[in-house]
């Protein structure tokens, strides 16, 4: 709360800007308190609804029921487990950092088996037979879809972290201007939904193929499926097998 306090950037008046204005005009608490005033009486008129259409009373207001609901985050109704959404939201940044960097030791660790290939045309071309659970191509260590995995998540996490240093207050914030803190809010916003979304189709993935959890959790495959999924990959460890013996 200090950090809001103490910002150079903080509203310290209310403003109104006219439609199709560029500037905007700053007003009195009055003027702006009976304009919301107006607006919302004049928006209740016409979006008020007492009962449904099975007589049921109901009293209904979309409109500003939709607009209370956009102005609280997620961390007020997600993050209670951490305690309170202050705490929540002092914690995000760093616990998001941890994560950035830990996953930048993955990236060190993999990228070079996640390199795009020829082979990979054939499996996306082929996409369909993926989608009915067939394997196509001579796939090495990973295929097409856990190379777009891959790099989708680097470079969400990437924005994320370079969008979250532009936004962490009290810290970073006040060295950049407004509107680039308003942008970075959006490509934030835009990288952590990404973000979830290449997580969701890489847990669907591993319980859509058999085998694939044991791999994630304790780090081996069978022969068997490596055979069956990853063929090149599976000669490439045959052949070093047999130099090395």
């Amino acid at each position: 709360m200090p950090d809001f306090i103490h910002s150079k950037q903080r509203l310290k008046y209310p403003a109104w800007r006219a439609p199709g204005s560029d500037r905007w005009q700053r007003i009195s608490r009055e003027e702006a308190f009976d304009r919301i005033a107006r607006l919302m009486k004049a928006d209740c008129d016409a979006h008020f609804q007492e009962k449904n259409a099975a007589g049921v009373t109901v009293n209904r207001w979309l409109t500003t029921g939709m607009l209370c609901s956009s102005a609280a985050s997620n961390e007020t109704g997600l993050m209670h487990i951490l305690g309170t959404p202050q705490l929540a939201r002092l914690l995000h940044p760093f616990v998001g950092t941890a994560m950035f960097f830990a996953f930048l030791l993955m990236f060190f660790r993999y990228w070079r088996h996640n390199l795009p290939e020829r082979e990979d045309l054939v499996w996306a071309k082929n996409i369909y037979k993926i989608a009915l659970n067939e394997e196509v191509g001579d796939t090495g260590r990973y295929n097409f879809g856990q190379k777009c995995v891959f790099w989708a998540a680097i470079a969400s996490l990437l924005l994320l972290f370079v969008s979250g240093i532009v936004i962490w207050r009290p810290w970073f914030a006040d060295a950049f201007a407004l509107p680039l803190i308003r942008v970075a809010l959006l490509v934030h916003s835009v990288s952590a939904t990404l973000l979830i979304v290449v997580i969701l189709v890489h847990v669907y993935a591993a319980l859509w193929v058999k085998g694939t959890l044991t791999a994630m959790v304790e780090g081996w495959v069978s022969d068997r499926w490596a055979q069956k999924h990853h063929p090149r990959w599976y000669r490439t460890l045959r052949q070093r097998r047999h130099r090395l013996k």
